[in-house]
Parts: C-alpha cells; structure tokens; sequence
C-alpha cells in the first residue's frame, strides 16, 4: 500500500507537470495577442530602425547605378545674354560706332561622350556590383536580426517553462501541508514539521513570483527586440511543441565542412565581399581608362537680335529678319589625348591594384570567419546535444530519488528537510532539462542558419 501511494505521488507530480504545460498552452491560445518565431522575426525584419538605414544605403547604390547609366545621354545647355552698351559700341558689322547699343544673344550647346576609354561602361558595371553587394550587407543584416530574435524567443519559451516548474514545485508542497497537517492531527509527527513544511511553501511561492518575473523580463526583451512601438498588456508568445528535442533536430547537426562547403557558395555575407571584389576590378579598368584619348561629340545653335538707339535717324532690322541673318549652327568632334599627367593616372591605377588585393584578403578573411563560426557552432551544438542526453538520465534519477524520499516521509521515517531536498533537486533536474532542450535547439536552428534553411519552430 505504501509503495502504492508512492507511485501515485510520482504519478501526481508527473501529472501536475503535464497540466502546467497544457494551461500554459490554452491561456496562450486564449490570448488576444500570440506571436509565432515567425510572426516576430517577419515584424522585427519589417520594423528594425538598422534594416531601414541598410535599406537607404542600398537605395543609394541604385542612385549611383543609375547616374552611371544615365552617363551615356547627351549634356545639353541653353545660355541666353543681354548686354546693353553706351557711347561707342560695336556695330553688327565689327565697326566700332558713337552710339548705344542693345544686345540679346541665346545659345544651345550639346556634348556628348562617344569614347572615353570604356570608363563608363565598366564604371556601370561596378556600381551594378555595388548594389547586389548592398543587397547581401542587407540580407546579411536579416538574418543577424533572425537570430537574435530567435535567442529571446527561446529564453521566453524556457523561462515559461521554469515557471511552470516552480508552479507545481508550489503545488506539490501545498499538498504535503495538508498531508503533514492530517498526519500531526494523528500524532505520527511533530508539529515542527508543519512549520517546515509551511517555511518550505513560503520559499516556492517566492521561486514562483521570480519565475513569473523572469517571463516578463524575457518578455520585455523579445518586445524590446521587436522594437515594438510600446509594450502591450496582452503581449504572449505561441509556445510549439517540443516533445523529442534530440529526434526532431539531430538531423541538423551535421559536419562542419559539409556545412562550409554549403553556406560559402550562398551566405550574405561572402556573396557581398565577392561582389565587392568584382567591383574594385572593374574600378581598376576605370582608373585605366585615363590613359586612352577621350573623343566627344559637340553640337552647337546661336542666334541674336542687336538693336541700336540714341542716333537720329538710324532704323533697326526687324527681329525676324535678324534671327533668320544671325544663326550659327555648328557640328565637330574632339579629341583630347593625354600625354602627360604628372604621374596621376598611373598612381590611382596602382592605387586601384592595393584597392582589389585588400579586397581580396577581406573575403579571404570572411570566409575563414565563417568557417570559424560554423566550427564553434557545431561544438556547441554537439555539446548541448551531449548534455540534453545527461539531463534525461539526471531527471531520471531525480524521480526515483524524488519517490524514495516521498515513501520515507509519508511513513515517517524522514524529516521535511529530507522530503523538500529530494524535491527540490528533482525540479533542479527537470530545470536543468528545460535549460538544456532550449539550448540544444537554438544551437541546431544555429546550423540550419549557416546550412540555409529558414528558422523555425
């Protein structure tokens, strides 16, 4: 009978567990506001302030590309003049006369590149290269946001958890009071184990409002992080199942080159530096370009009216008639050949030449950066894989001590001190088992990030 009642103790404590979870989930559902991992990463993605800076620094880029192509167009200018001479003044015809004159000029002028070295070209193609290396910083930023979002949603979901424990470690101890009352009313203990076993209660109940704290602050983190514009009351997160955390996510952890190997030819952030290097070398072409002649196209129209006063007797042409007289139109090429430049060009193509081997070393180092983190990421993950398998075992034998203890006590052959040890350790067991399928879960999310698959829960 006594081993009976031992069981159904364990079974209890089981079952109290079970519940916590399944009223977290229900009160979650309830909730007039629940957030996904996917719903906070897609509102942080759409809201951070430092995606919004990286979006106009990319709209820069398509600024700058399209000036480049634009380069190509004609320049086209118009300049009119109105001069107004008094005493002696030339006349239409170059003669220099005693009288005022009066003068209006307009001119158009058109120049137009049809040479240049191909500095225009290869300058369009390095501010093409520009902006699909602005797009990956951007994408890079994404997912660094993902990330950190994914890291305050799962400490959330574990500090829910722990809560959880700290309820039923709450409720269990309530229970005994009312066991050790009914048993000082017997006789079969002291009242100073009532006492103990109230002290006991008291100190859960504080557990239980840090545990319910710690949810708020992880909370307020993750609102934080969302860059929510304030914090509301009903804020909740939907909690996923994870049963089998070792089944569900082993097949993410797999070697680290076969990650590299991977990650290299897609991640964002060595994409960018390949683009960037792509774009020095067309740079260098650009720099080039100074040593070829430059040959421009040149259109030009003039016309004038001249109109002179202060003289008896003289009459003007009519405008018509000077406009039609007075025109210009002119048509010519030119063609500027360097020849000596002080040693410019040849400098800033050498400078164009440091410019790529720094770029170079700069995607070399990213990729052996990457390489870095995947290394770490794997340890880390194989490590919390490691210790999630111990915290079963640990939680394991935490229950049998927890039921040895509990037989104990209910025959009184223990002490409460005894009985709350055992219980203390085995909800340490079952806390450290949440820590650790946490950890273990955003380590493998780690490497579905580095292997290109979305993170989700």
């Amino acid at each position: 009978m006594k081993k009976n009642n031992s069981q159904f103790s364990i079974l209890n404590f089981q079952l109290i567990l079970i519940a916590c979870l399944l009223c977290g989930n229900i009160n979650a559902q309830n909730a007039p506001k629940q957030w996904t991992l996917e719903d906070c990463i897609q509102y942080a993605i759409a809201n951070n302030i430092n995606l919004k800076q990286r979006e106009q620094e990319e709209e820069s880029r398509k600024i700058d590309l399209n000036t480049s192509q634009n380069s190509w167009l004609p320049n086209l200018n118009a300049s009119i003049n109105q001069n107004l001479g008094f005493g002696r003044s030339t006349s239409r015809e170059g003669v220099i006369e005693d009288r005022n004159s009066s003068g209006t000029t307009f001119n158009i002028g058109l120049n137009m590149p049809v040479f240049d070295g191909f500095r225009i070209s290869n300058t369009i193609a390095a501010r093409k290269l520009n902006l699909m290396a602005a797009t990956e910083a951007l994408n890079k930023a994404k997912e660094d946001i993902a990330i950190g979002v994914a890291s305050y949603f799962l400490q959330a979901l574990y500090n829910k958890e722990i809560l959880y424990i700290a309820e039923l470690q709450a409720n269990l101890t309530k229970e005994q009071v009312t066991r050790t009352e009914a048993l000082v009313d017997a006789g079969r203990v002291p009242m100073s184990q009532l006492y103990d076993i109230k002290a006991q209660l008291a100190k859960d109940e504080v557990t239980l409002t840090e545990a319910n704290n710690n949810v708020s602050l992880a909370l307020l983190d993750l609102v934080q992080a969302l860059e929510l514009e304030r914090l509301a009351e009903d804020f909740d997160i939907v909690q996923p199942e994870i049963n089998d955390a070792l089944e569900a996510h082993m097949r993410s952890v797999l070697p680290p080159d076969h990650i590299y190997d991977n990650a290299v030819s897609f991640k964002p952030l060595i994409k960018e530096q390949e683009y960037l290097l792509e774009s020095r070398r067309k740079m260098l072409k650009v720099a080039q370009a100074d040593y070829y002649p430059q040959l421009n196209l040149n259109a030009s129209y003039s016309n004038g009216y001249y109109s002179y006063f202060g003289v008896e007797g003289l009459v003007n042409m009519p405008f018509s008639d000077q406009l039609k007289q007075n025109a210009q139109r002119g048509v010519g090429l030119s063609l500027n050949i360097p020849i000596f430049n002080r040693f410019g060009v040849r400098n800033n193509v050498r400078q164009a030449r440091v410019g790529i081997f720094s770029q170079e070393l700069m995607m070399e180092n990213s990729k052996k950066t990457l390489y870095k983190e995947i290394q770490q990421a794997w340890f880390n993950a194989t490590a919390a894989q490691e210790k999630y398998s111990a915290s079963e075992k640990s939680v394991a034998a935490g229950q049998e001590a927890f039921k040895y203890a509990e037989e104990r006590y209910a025959t009184g052959r223990s002490t409460v001190f005894e009985y709350n040890d055992s219980k203390t350790k085995y909800a340490q067991s079952l806390s450290e088992q949440a820590q650790a399928k946490y950890n273990f879960v955003f380590r493998a999310k780690i490497l579905d990030f580095y292997n290109g698959i979305p993170i989700t829960l």
